[in-house]
């Protein structure tokens, strides 16, 4: 039976990331999905879906006139003043428009907080450059209308082709220690749970903000040794990093909105996404 595409047209930013790529696939099937990419590569040339786009370089204005979107995701990297000025104009566009932004932020708006894991409704407060333009952004969306913005707050994102496993797996080729925090407490995602649930804030036409990780916590050493034997790596070095003497939490858990029970995981779960 052919999938019936929702009156929805979406374009991602930065759709060529790990994350981005993943949810342009998730999402492909059902809905006129549009995507940018900044490096050259031939799968985004052919597809007349993808654009180029270099937030430093080109005005994402053009873009979103092209592709009209009633759906903008940004999943967007790079130099984080570009993006802010991007995200402005997104915000001008949404003005304009009346679409919807689905804007990926990160635990780290929190990270000024490190005594107990945090909640949607929770003041942000960084220590780091990362966390605060998170919030600088995360700040100019939260002063348009509810409707018009999905906040979506990520933890440590893992998953078979993600930077991190990859990162594992070449420190351990080129036999050089892979870094472990034992006093962070955090909770962990991968990106198929991530797409899944996204792809149900847009059926849902949900809105606001939401804490899109595992229900229970773990500590960082613990969860990558978990990690280290799902891929079968045998002896490999472990540096031990302690940034503090105390436990530090990076953790952001749902408590306003929570989504169902089968969207809902545990550590676990991702950990059985990575057995090979």
């Amino acid at each position: 039976m052919k999938k019936e595409k929702s009156k929805h047209t979406i374009l991602i930013l930065g759709a060529s990331g790990f994350l981005g790529n993943a949810l342009y696939k998730e999402l492909c099937p059902y809905f006129r999905t549009f995507g940018t990419y900044r490096i050259p590569k031939r799968e985004f040339e052919k597809n007349q879906h993808f654009f180029q786009y270099d937030v430093e370089e080109d005005d994402v204005y053009e873009i979103l006139q092209a592709v009209k979107p009633t759906i903008i995701i940004s999943a967007l990297r790079g130099d984080f003043s570009a993006q802010v000025i991007a995200h402005a104009h997104i915000v001008e566009y949404i003005k304009t428009y009346k679409s919807k932004l689905i804007f990926l932020s990160s635990a780290n708006v929190f990270d000024a907080y490190s005594k107990y894991p945090s909640y949607e409704n929770d003041k942000t407060l960084s220590n780091s450059i990362y966390g605060h333009f998170k919030i600088k952004i995360e700040n100019a969306l939260l002063r348009l209308p509810k409707k018009h913005v999905a906040i979506i707050r990520l933890p440590m994102v893992f998953g078979a082709q993600s930077p991190r496993i990859q990162e594992i797996k070449y420190f351990f080729k080129e036999k050089e220690p892979i870094e472990v925090f034992p006093n962070l407490i955090m909770n962990v995602s991968t990106d198929s749970k991530i797409t899944q649930q996204i792809h149900y804030i847009i059926n849902r036409n949900k809105s606001g903000i939401f804490h899109l990780g595992s229900n229970d916590l773990v500590h960082h050493d613990d969860f990558i040794k978990d990690i280290i034997t799902a891929l079968q790596i045998k002896t490999p070095l472990l540096k031990q990093v302690f940034t503090t003497n105390d436990d530090r939490y990076l953790a952001v858990l749902p408590k306003e909105n929570s989504l169902p029970k089968h969207l809902q995981f545990t550590s676990k779960d991702v950990l059985s996404e990575l057995e090979v």
